[in-house]
């Protein structure tokens, strides 16, 4: 088109210069200097044409495979989750936003599961394309290689795959890690007025009947951390649970455990003054409870271990599509930063930071840096270990039937 378009011009000007000098007028030949311009101002327009053609497929490409996901998974509908408590790391926010972003029904059930009912509930409805069916599980980084191994699961790698630190996700794309926080203490300072600042401090008298844990040890991974990390502040190791167990047993003993598995109304109602649980949902229920009553948050001064919890799809998910969907949401920029606001640090965060995309007022509202300098990040195989110890041995090391 480019030469096509020189030729007429050129044929033109002939046309008018033989024109004047038929009327006895005159033209001026370019000089070399104002042609070689217009040479070199054509040349490019061909060499700049040709990578717009290059890329314009794949930025095509990229884009008519998520519309054609987003088509599938609204040609399903749903989404079923579990285990996902509206407060716990801002869920609410994210299955709201999800749902109004792409048209689609959440589906939400036993927000207050632990880990392995989620597993359960994935070989109980094998089969079943019912509501009762999970699509997505959010689970402690053990249980993500037991799914995986029993089958339970499916592969399915997000775009922002190679963002995800290696050591925080299955090679495969079965299970991959989506956020982290660590395990702290939650006191109603309404009825706790000299608030522990190390686990030790737990077992004095005057805490009688207030310490409690969020979960139970035989089945939930936050509660099983939380024996891990008594055990790492009373001499033992990641992978060494006895010493937790033994520190829980003189808790028991001492009449200061409390066996309710604590949430926000337990802690409010002063059921369960002291709560052991992760910092992002101590800080939500702290908000949520908005000074009434007042609540401080305390991360110990030693045994400060830190949690990742994975995603993974099910392998028998009656919406796959919307489940992918799902995922792909979490762990785009958006979703990331939905999680860091509700106070978990989001398996992104570093890649996000580098490339400036977290607000100031999410990073401002943290928990002092310090707080997190001495935490502990347990290997699986150590996670694997302490699990193994404290699921078989709590009921007869500690004999307490957390309910």
């Amino acid at each position: 088109m480019v030469m096509k378009s020189v030729r007429t011009v050129l044929l033109l000007t002939l046309l008018l210069a033989l024109a004047l000098v038929a009327c006895g007028g005159q033209t001026a030949e370019p000089t070399a200097e104002e042609a070689a311009p217009t040479e070199a101002a054509e040349a490019p327009v061909e060499e700049e044409a040709a990578p717009a053609e290059e890329e314009a497929p794949a930025e095509e490409a990229m884009s008519a495979d998520m519309e054609a996901l987003v088509a599938a998974a609204q040609a399903e509908g749903m989404l079923t989750t579990i285990a996902l408590p509206r407060d716990w790391c801002n869920y609410g926010e994210m299955i709201d936003s999800f749902a109004a972003k792409y048209g689609l029904e959440v589906n939400e059930l036993d927000p207050n599961a632990g880990s392995a009912d989620e597993l359960e509930a994935i070989r109980a409805n094998q089969g079943n394309t019912g509501p009762q069916a999970p699509d997505v599980i959010d689970v402690g980084l053990a249980f993500g290689p037991q799914a995986k191994d029993e089958g339970l699961l499916q592969p399915y790698k997000v775009s922002t795959w190679d963002s995800i630190p290696a050591d925080a996700k299955d090679a495969d794309g079965y299970w991959y890690g989506d956020y982290y926080g660590v395990l702290a203490f939650a006191v109603n300072t309404d009825v706790v007025t000299n608030v522990p600042q190390d686990w030790t401090d737990l077992l004095s008298e005057e805490y009688t009947g207030q310490v409690a844990l969020a979960g139970d040890p035989r089945l939930s991974n936050q509660a099983i951390l939380s024996v891990m990390a008594a055990s790492i502040a009373s001499g033992g190791s990641a992978a060494d649970a006895a010493p937790g167990l033994e520190f829980f047993k003189q808790l028991n003993d001492a009449g200061n455990f409390v066996p309710v598995i604590a949430l926000p109304g337990t802690i409010a109602q002063g059921e369960t003054p002291i709560t052991i649980a992760w910092d992002y949902n101590n800080l939500a229920w702290r908000d949520s409870l908005a000074g009434n009553p007042p609540v401080e948050v305390v991360v110990p001064a030693s045994g400060v271990v830190a949690g990742v919890y994975v995603q993974g799809i099910s392998a028998f998910a009656p919406h796959p599509n919307a489940a992918k969907l799902w995922m792909e949401y979490l762990y785009s920029d958006e979703g990331q930063n939905i999680w860091l606001k509700g106070y978990c640090h989001p398996i992104r965060f570093n890649d996000m930071a580098d490339r400036g995309v977290i607000p100031q007022e999410l990073m401002d509202a943290l928990p002092p840096a310090a707080s997190y300098a001495a935490a502990v990040f347990p290997t699986l195989e150590e996670q694997e270990a302490s699990k193994e110890t404290i699921v078989s041995q709590w009921d007869t090391v500690v004999g307490a039937d957390v309910k």
